[in-house]
């Protein structure tokens, strides 16, 4: 196992994309504290770490502020280990046009996805930089690499994460530290599937949520299928492991941004 006995921050990590990375580090070694601001969901994700072998540990985190973050790495060290990895994945979307979005909803919004980047950012690197050594990967999108319409304010957000890594990698690139932003495209969870999702919202007239999956898929990309949280895994698990991999936008997007 490539990770053996490392330990691994996941926020965002009670369901979805956050769930299938600390599941896949798992499986590759690490032990794996599951960090969200829903603590019953990131329990569910700690026991099945747990049912793979692997240390494992829960958390409540609010993102957006710097003292619920510290307060989390500090927990996450003492119950599980000096950190090696942090996957910053917790993130929030709306859909709306620039005609109807306002101040407090780009705010809002962007308080999780890109304050909530930095912030647990620099916390997990003050506790790397002693050691020379740590894995941060922050979670963009799709949306960090190609504008779509009705999310002008997600996409300003994940593009912000995917210039904010590249520049703090090359801050930290000779204190043994990598930062990459990790795109996922299409996937099936609660961005692009329900009732208040990408599907639902974008169906042309008759058409159902189901159908307005598939077309998507076929429409936006090349392969064909959407992606699932375990591809997000595996590329978690390289980026990880990969010594010198660092200030890279790596999508795993079935060919859409090429």
């Amino acid at each position: 196992m490539q990770l053996d006995n490392q330990t691994a921050l996941i926020t965002g990590a009670g369901r979805g994309i956050g769930q299938g990375i600390a599941l896949a580090l798992a499986q590759a070694g690490a032990n794996i504290v599951a960090a969200d601001v829903d603590l019953a969901i990131a329990e569910e994700t700690s026991e099945k770490v747990k049912a793979l072998g692997r240390k494992s540990a829960a958390i409540e985190v609010d993102v957006t502020q710097a003292d619920s973050i510290e307060a989390m790495v500090n927990e996450a060290e003492s119950r599980v280990g000096p950190l090696d990895i942090a996957v910053n994945n917790a993130g929030v979307i709306s859909i709306m046009g620039v005609d109807k979005l306002d101040a407090e909803k780009w705010d809002s919004l962007m308080a999780v996805n890109a304050r909530g980047v930095f912030l647990c950012t620099q916390a997990e690197i003050n506790v790397m930089r002693p050691r020379r050594f740590g894995r941060v990967i922050n979670v963009s999108s799709i949306c960090g690499k190609v504008g779509l319409p009705d999310l002008s304010h997600y996409c300003a957000s994940k593009f912000a994460v995917v210039g904010f890594s590249n520049a703090v990698a090359k801050e930290v690139a000779d204190e043994g530290i990598t930062v990459n932003a990790l795109c996922p495209g299409i996937v099936g969870t609660g961005m692009w599937r329900g009732e208040h999702g990408l599907a639902h919202a974008w169906r042309e007239e008759g058409e159902s949520e189901e159908d307005s999956w598939a077309r998507h898929q076929a429409t936006f990309l090349p392969q064909g299928v959407a992606q699932t949280p375990e591809d997000m895994g595996g590329l978690a698990v390289y980026l990880a492991s990969a010594e010198h991999v660092t200030g890279q936008a790596i999508a795993v997007d079935g060919g859409f941004s090429l």
